[in-house]
């Protein structure tokens, strides 16, 4: 069976084709990183309309690469939330047009839990055919999405905590744009802090030390690096660049010696890091569940990944986190699809989207 699945909750159009036994015969991501690094972030508009100019496309290559037509399909999926209303829009009325068309089951796929699905690919000793991550706590990270889930299964999410502000990787873009880094503002803080020093700043861990909350807090984080590059006020004051402006030297702080960018966002990312681990930590603990799936585009960092793995052995816990390629958005994810047909989950014309920041608990 062939299901053709599409995504384009936020500024990726993606397409692939797979099979009910999991296996992916393409997969097409358009990225949309060029038309939004001018403005150091997506914007809406912007986004639904380069959807539009690229969604036929991008499903015509993947059928092409997974070397089938429509007439070869067994039924279209679509994620239809959370996201962007407008991107949302575009990938829906693509999906249910090809299922009125071709007269194929219409499924409805959620973004998160797509996410969480996607640990399904990533490398173990188990054969694939055998392979399961659930039950697990699942941890999706993203530049809209910071949140934990107890997942019984698949399609059986309930949620645990998430951000209480930002999310994770709109803070890293936040703090790019703050230390003259390109956007998106994830690679640029991984790469720069990979020559800086870790330890040459305490930054804050906002409601790392509380017990009783699973919940995260990024933008005071972010607030603290901005008074340590600029201070308090405007920071065109302080001569921090503005986007058409060189970037300039961090100033002096009351440290004995002076620092860099690098060691700036080495600092910063490490506090990012200590703060998603250990509320999963938490989580797990609370729980009493031994697996942990990580999905998200910050799943990508590889500084993350080293320190997951860290707690896991450390815990005897067991980490499914998948290859860099299905961290960022991509539609190999809505293989999840194939649960949710085999629980019989199929919709009709009338479905829409479900825009917001959290919804991986809807059914």
């Amino acid at each position: 069976m062939r299901i053709l699945t599409i995504e384009t909750t936020c500024d990726e159009t993606a397409a692939a084709v797979v099979t009910d036994r999991l296996e992916v015969l393409s997969s097409v991501v358009a990225s949309q990183d060029a038309l939004h690094e001018r403005f150091g972030g997506v914007v809406p508009e912007i986004a639904s309309r380069a959807h539009v100019e690229r969604i036929l496309p991008v499903i015509d290559e993947a059928l092409r690469k997974a070397n089938c037509t429509l007439d070869d399909l067994h039924a279209i999926a679509v994620a239809n939330t959370p996201g962007l209303t407008g991107s949302l829009l575009v990938g829906l009325t693509a999906a249910k047009t090809l299922a009125a068309a071709k007269e194929l089951p219409l499924i409805a796929v959620n973004h998160l839990q797509a996410h969480i699905y996607a640990c399904r690919f990533a490398p173990h000793k188990v054969p694939f055919a055998v392979r399961d991550v659930f039950p697990c706590v699942g941890l999706i990270v993203s530049g809209g999405h910071s949140n934990l889930y107890r997942c019984a299964g698949p399609i059986d999410f309930a949620p645990l905590g998430g951000t209480i502000d930002d999310a994770a990787g709109e803070a890293f873009d936040k703090v790019a744009s703050l230390l003259g880094l390109p956007y998106p503002g994830g690679p640029a803080i991984e790469q720069a802090a990979a020559s800086g020093n870790r330890d040459a700043i305490r930054f804050p861990r906002p409601l790392l030390n509380d017990p009783t909350r699973l919940d995260f807090s990024f933008s005071g984080l972010k607030t603290a690096v901005r008074y340590l590059v600029a201070g308090p006020g405007k920071l065109e004051r302080r001569g921090v660049r503005s986007r058409e402006q060189e970037v300039v030297p961090l100033p002096r702080s009351s440290l004995p010696a002076p620092y860099s960018i690098a060691d700036v966002a080495a600092s910063f990312q490490e506090a990012v890091i200590d703060c998603l681990i250990g509320k999963s930590e938490l989580a797990l603990e609370r729980t009493g569940y031994r697996t942990l799936c990580v999905g998200g585009g910050v799943a990508a960092n590889r500084r993350f990944r080293a320190r997951l793995e860290q707690s896991a052995a450390a815990k005897g816990l067991e980490l499914r986190i998948p290859p860099l390629s299905l961290c960022t958005d991509n539609a190999v994810m809505g293989a999840i699809a194939v649960e949710r047909l085999r629980a019989g989950k199929i919709e009709d014309l009338s479905l829409d989207v479900l825009p917001g920041p959290e919804r991986a608990a809807q059914a």
